[in-house]
């Protein structure tokens, strides 16, 4: 995820998606081509019409040397089944789309979903059970490193069930402000105790901007 300095990852109206630069976009794809599959929420992807590719020719033969499929699998969630058949990554067929959703889902709006997805799982109960989905993802799929690029939302729920193993933040020098603005995790939230933990391993500056990688601490 890349933040602002004050931690938002988008303007109180969304209009801003990123603040990061080109070096940070080619960053993005350098984890892109070390990943099996892409998991987005529904709204992050129609907000930025995003496609989950692998960002080019230079990526995709990094994929192939790593043994990797030449584009990821792409896994979009969506508790209503709310995520629209225009949304452009439908549009984009390079490698298979995974539905995630709710038994809240109606049965008009899958209908209108599931010949667009290659594959739909549907989690028993009305919030999306991650640990079961990422289960079935690895059994269908064989997906053993899945990167997750937000939103706030979803990375709430995968910290919230201690599935989130690596978190890579890119903080840029901008001040968005705002007490609605989306964070790297939004959602309910707790008491400190049971915060994730996690501890720094990684840390570089290019230019303005701060890279930062984080592995989860052993519970």
């Amino acid at each position: 995820m890349a933040m602002t300095a004050d931690g938002k990852i988008a303007t109180v109206g969304h209009e801003v998606h990123t603040f990061g630069s080109a070096r940070d976009l080619e960053h993005l794809y350098g984890l892109r081509a070390t990943a099996d599959a892409i998991l987005c929420g529904a709204r992050t992807l129609e907000e930025t019409r995003a496609t989950l590719g692998n960002g080019g020719e230079r990526f995709r033969k990094r994929r192939r040397r790593a043994g990797l499929t030449e584009y990821p699998v792409r896994v979009v969630v969506s508790g209503s089944a709310s995520i629209s058949p225009e949304a452009e990554i439908w549009k984009h067929r390079f490698s298979p789309i995974v539905l995630c959703v709710t038994s809240r889902a109606s049965a008009k709006r899958l209908n209108a979903l599931k010949s667009l997805a290659s594959d739909l799982w549907v989690s028993p109960g009305e919030t999306l059970d991650f640990k079961s989905a990422l289960r079935w993802l690895g059994q269908t799929f064989s997906i053993r490193r899945l990167l997750v690029e937000g939103g706030g939302e979803v990375n709430a729920a995968l910290f919230r069930e201690g599935l989130v193993d690596e978190v890579h933040l890119t903080i840029c020098p901008v001040i968005a402000g705002g007490r609605e603005a989306p964070t790297i995790a939004d959602g309910v939230g707790g008491p400190l105790q049971d915060a994730a933990m996690y501890q720094l391993t990684h840390r570089r500056q290019v230019g303005d901007e701060l890279f930062l990688r984080y592995q989860r601490l052993p519970q």
